[in-house]
């Protein structure tokens, strides 16, 4: 029978159980609420909320009441202002990492830099951030597309999506040091990664280290999960699973240590259920 084994981290972070929490609180005073769109990239989660009378709209046209939460990827300081001007009530549930993140774009901009965000220029919060950074900013993960700009701004400021890997962005600066500090440049880097999620990472990348199996439960979707997935796969057999029926007995066959981790938007029930039915599936 292999051993299975749960990373010491697991289940919500912070910012992800206080933006629900929130979102709970509000939904059962008013007896349902919108968000626009989804708090956190997790099926299981948004279908729960769901039940409680929890809607998601994409676009602000589609709110059809008073009230609106934002997610904890945050939002631009001009989708807000069109959010109040059509006179709803804002509550927001960005996490305070987002924040800090948004904060230091903010503060880049007015201090004279062009922001470069490393990250995923699709992702909510990243064109959250790039809204704070008033249209003087760029998101990409390829040195190459800074290196590109024509002219280059001749002051950098640097900092990262809240759930990318360090390591990548460490690899990501260095290459932009050295094309840009050979002609006279300013550079400024500023860490706003999560730091739950660094940690989370680190104990997942850890147990992928004994395991000849991992098993990374969360949403296809979630950031911070794929990274995590990715991050495990360097080192030995990974799947990505959003809930125990995406577990393949036929990954287990021959496997003495299976480790178990999670994405931070991820319920810790969702991962007790894989545990149960990874000990239902190994005992003889």
């Amino acid at each position: 029978m292999p051993k299975i084994e749960k990373a010491s981290k697991t289940g919500f972070c912070f910012g992800v159980k206080r933006a629900i929490d929130i979102l709970e609180k509000v939904a059962r005073e008013r007896g349902g609420v919108e968000t626009l769109g989804a708090v956190a990239h997790n099926q299981q989660v948004l279908h729960k909320l769901e039940q409680q009378g929890v809607k998601v709209v994409n676009n602000i046209e589609d709110v059809r009441g008073d009230t609106i939460v934002t997610s904890s990827h945050g939002v631009s300081p001009e989708l807000e202002a069109s959010l109040r001007a059509r006179n709803l009530k804002v509550v927001s549930t960005t996490c305070h990492d987002v924040h800090r993140a948004q904060s230091a774009a903010e503060k880049l901009v007015e201090a004279g830099f062009f922001v470069i965000v490393f990250g995923d220029a699709n992702h909510p919060e990243v064109k959250g951030i790039l809204g704070w950074a008033k249209g003087k900013g760029i998101a990409t993960t390829d040195a190459k597309v800074i290196a590109a700009l024509e002219p280059l701004p001749r002051k950098l400021g640097i900092l990262s999506q809240t759930t990318e890997v360090p390591a990548h962005f460490a690899e990501f600066v260095k290459k932009i040091i050295d094309f840009a500090l050979t002609k006279n440049f300013e550079i400024r880097i500023i860490d706003t990664f999560c730091h739950d999620l660094r940690e989370r990472q680190i104990t997942a990348l850890e147990l992928a280290h004994r395991a000849d199996l991992m098993l990374v439960v969360g949403g296809r979707s979630s950031a911070n999960t794929n990274r995590i997935a990715e991050l495990c796969a360097n080192v030995t057999e990974t799947h990505l699973i959003e809930t125990a029926g995406d577990i393949k007995p036929a990954w287990l066959k021959g496997k003495q240590h299976i480790g178990v981790t999670s994405g931070a938007s991820t319920a810790e029930d969702t991962v007790d259920e894989v545990m149960k039915k990874l000990n239902d599936i190994t005992s003889p």
